[in-house]
């Protein structure tokens, strides 16, 4: 596919995904952008080599999240009857949280600067979120007479718990990255011109892991929100036993022997 909506590159085993629609305020609404992003996602989940994805924004903002013209003149994914516009959903915007949640490798969302609505919701889809200074966080559906959508009520109280998202969801306040630091939705709070530079740092440590156990490590650690203990337990024996039998466990341990840097190859 050709990308319009969005950039996407992949280097050093780090893939980087960008919403490319400034003049729209990156808003995720519409079709040729919610397929660019589930298109872009299942690039990588189909890449070996790859071993996280960042997703970020063109300047100024990360993501104004649904058109709210569309919304007004009631077209698009939000015309029709209520039955239509359900579907309208389904079928358009909520097919993003099950490919950036679903993507295989970390995922890191650097967030460059007002992350509303969807657009906050996109950033809590990843496994990590680092922010600019310049950025807001906003999950103010009910501000516009409406409720989240896109999974955002699944999202957000497994990152900042059941009490903080109540509040946020209720208020519909907007914060801004210091705040979103101090409650945890956010990894680290820099500068806007070191928010690249640090969402590659962490990209980078993570891909120098090896791939395989990186992947089941991030199965294991969501499935474990909604399995008993027992059941995470023999699935996390399970996982383990074919780790013991990976080349990249074993160099691991023989780089640790012979104290040099191991050199995962994914197998």
């Amino acid at each position: 596919m050709a990308y319009q909506e969005i950039l996407f590159e992949s280097r050093a085993a780090v893939a980087t995904l960008t919403l490319n629609r400034p003049d729209i305020r990156n808003a995720i609404t519409g079709k040729e952008i919610i397929a660019e992003v589930e298109d872009a996602v299942g690039r990588v989940n189909a890449d070996p080599d790859c071993r996280v994805l960042i997703i970020t924004a063109v300047d100024p903002s990360f993501s104004a999240g649904g058109n709210v013209k569309d919304m007004a003149e009631k077209k698009g994914m939000f015309a029709g009857t209520p039955a239509q516009v359900m579907e309208g959903y389904r079928e358009n915007i909520q097919r993003i949280p099950l490919a950036v949640y679903g993507c295989g490798v970390p995922t890191i969302a650097a967030v460059n600067g007002p992350a509303i609505g969807a657009g906050c919701d996109l950033s809590l889809m990843c496994d990590m979120r680092i922010a600019s200074r310049r950025a807001k966080f906003g999950e103010t559906f009910v501000s516009v007479g409406l409720i989240p959508g896109d999974g955002g009520a699944y999202f957000l109280p497994r990152v900042v718990g059941m009490a903080r998202a109540c509040e946020l969801t209720f208020t519909g306040d907007v914060i801004d990255a210091e705040r979103a630091l101090e409650i945890g939705l956010i990894n680290y709070c820099v500068g806007h011109e070191e928010l690249m530079d640090k969402a590659r740092e962490l990209a980078g440590r993570i891909a120098e892991k090896p791939p395989e156990a990186l992947r089941m490590a991030k199965r294991l650690l969501y499935a474990g929100q909604d399995m008993t203990l027992r059941h995470l337990l023999d699935q996390s024996a399970a996982y383990q036993a074919l780790c013991h039998h990976t080349d990249d466990h074993m160099e691991a341990l023989n780089a640790m022997f012979e104290k040099r840097r191991p050199g995962f190859k994914g197998k």
